[in-house]
């Protein structure tokens, strides 16, 4: 992402939408909408957001791993490993 946001004001958007998704597309940045000089919304090309779900799945994922070992709940990374070169052998 770029260091200054790309930010653009409802009026704008409205009278140049395609402009405005065309470049978010092209450079990946978000681009923050303004409504009466606050930020309201954010646009982002579909790759973009579907690659920041797919990122926050994982977070998800890790903070749910986390969270089993402080309680104590799981399986060793030992028997986990072992799973796995199980199921690597029979692949």
């Amino acid at each position: 992402m770029s260091v200054m946001p790309d930010i653009v004001p409802i009026s704008e958007l409205r009278q140049d939408a395609t402009s405005v998704l065309k470049r978010t597309a092209s450079t990946g940045n978000p681009v923050f909408v303004t409504q009466h000089g606050r930020a309201a919304a954010v646009i982002m090309s579909a790759a973009v957001y579907e690659k920041t779900q797919n990122e926050l799945e994982i977070l998800k994922m890790l903070l749910k791993g986390q969270q089993d070992i402080e309680a104590g709940v799981g399986r060793s990374m030992t028997e986990v490993m072992a799973d796995a070169d199980t199921l690597l052998a029979e692949a």
